[in-house]
């Protein structure tokens, strides 16, 4: 019920003149404010950014048709399908079928993503294949390149996924990464709707201690939600999909691209503020909310009501929380950004607070304490923790193929530079090729 019903019904009640006149200025008061804030609200929604970032989160919008076109019209796209120049890379000859590509388990708009394995060593990989054509089409290759960049920095940290090799044909990149088949947080928490708040703590803590390493190396990662966070064979978390990470940002620099996902966006992303790295902690809070009590502390199927809902309604929390959760809860959902719990001495501030008592954080990194949860998979084909959705769509031909002409290496010459120094391997004694 908006204020301007409220005021209305409570005039109606009233039985004495005075009293209802009085009732009535407050009403005409209240109603000007409202309207005052939809007002402003509304001029924010036209903002060309926020216009385009609502029309993105329209389900006819999220997905490509030229995705697939190749495989429907079984002829490369000349136009988008030229040679790009590479620079050096230890194996400039990987190509597709060095692979089998077994089962599609993810999608995504530029592509896909496949359980693989390498024929040469038997070993299984998960295989991010993404169209040229769409990228460049959507002028994101800046963020391609960047998901890579990222990638090569953190194949050490033990809850983030690790890039083991990277090549491109004329028409699509490929990611050869770690292959983690204990399923998406989203597909659990589907499933059990939310978890109790021991397992919720020990996901939050991997979860900040691979934030806090990423802000370490000058990395605000700007895209946490439960889609993008991994478990793996025995249950630790694994972020993935760095395509969002914005490099160079330093704990006093800002930056003020309006990006992410609309469930997680923190406020002053909303009112195209200059933010820093403290948009992951307001992340991790809606992710921690969502795993206590089943949605986004602000969720809403109106999109631009949960914009609304994100710049002015008040956190709400709910009785059986204890009070460490509801303190962490309101530390990371401060809509202030310069007082939200993190501003200051970033993931220094995370693993102080009393909601991490119990965590030992040196035994976190080192995997020594148990998951609360295990996903039980037999083998690296059992994919029991992935959606049927994708599991069981057929594996496109095109990702497969790669005749001699598509084929890039580091000796040929593109004078359209997008893609340059994409293709990466790793030192010699590190290769599974």
């Amino acid at each position: 019920m908006s204020p301007l019903q409220l005021t209305m019904k409570d005039s109606h009640c009233c039985s004495c003149p005075h009293e209802s006149w009085m009732v009535q200025q407050c009403s005409n008061s209240v109603s000007l404010n409202y309207f005052a804030q939809k007002a402003i609200f509304l001029m924010f929604l036209v903002l060309p950014d926020v216009r385009a970032f609502l029309q993105m989160d329209n389900p006819k919008n999220q997905s490509d048709p030229s995705e697939d076109e190749d495989e429907k019209t079984g002829q490369m796209q000349h136009s988008t399908s030229e040679s790009i120049y590479l620079g050096a890379s230890g194996n400039p000859q990987a190509k597709p079928t060095d692979f089998a590509f077994l089962k599609v388990i993810g999608k995504g708009s530029f592509g896909k993503v496949l359980l693989a394995k390498h024929k040469m060593d038997g070993k299984f990989y998960a295989v991010k294949v993404l169209h040229k054509k769409v990228i460049l089409k959507r002028k994101e290759q800046r963020h391609i390149m960047a998901e890579r960049n990222v990638l090569l920095k953190n194949v050490k940290h033990p809850f983030l996924v690790g890039l083991h090799y990277s090549f491109q044909t004329t028409d699509k990149l490929y990611f050869v990464l770690d292959f983690i088949n204990g399923g998406e947080l989203f597909f659990h928490l589907q499933r059990e709707r939310c978890f109790p708040e021991a397992r919720a703590r020990f996901y939050a803590a991997e979860i900040a201690s691979a934030l806090g390493y990423l802000h370490s190396l000058n990395i605000v990662y700007r895209d946490l939600k439960p889609e993008n966070i991994l478990l793996d064979s025995q249950g630790h978390i694994v972020l993935t999909d760095f395509g969002l990470c914005k490099e160079g940002v330093s704990c006093t620099d800002t930056t003020s691209t309006f990006c992410g996902t609309p469930e997680y966006l923190a406020p002053e992303v909303l009112r195209k503020q200059p933010y820093d790295n403290t948009v992951d902690w307001w992340c991790l809070g809606s992710v921690l909310y969502e795993m206590l009590y089943g949605l986004p502390p602000f969720y809403s199927r109106d999109t631009a009501e949960m914009y609304e809902h994100i710049l002015h309604k008040p956190l709400q929390l709910r009785p059986g929380t204890s009070n460490s959760a509801c303190s962490i809860l309101e530390g990371l959902l401060e809509k202030d950004r310069q007082r939200r719990l993190g501003a200051k001495e970033d993931f220094a501030e995370i693993n102080c607070h009393p909601f991490f008592d119990l965590i030992n954080w040196e035994d976190l990194d080192q995997k020594e304490i148990p998951p609360p949860f295990n996903p039980s998979v037999a083998g690296p084909e059992d994919l029991q923790n992935f959606d049927p959705e994708f599991t069981e769509e057929q594996v496109p031909h095109s990702i497969c193929q790669s005749p001699d002409r598509s084929i890039v290496n580091a000796s040929v010459l593109e004078a359209d530079d997008a893609f340059i120094g994409f293709s990466y391997a790793p030192p010699i004694e590190d290769s599974f090729l």
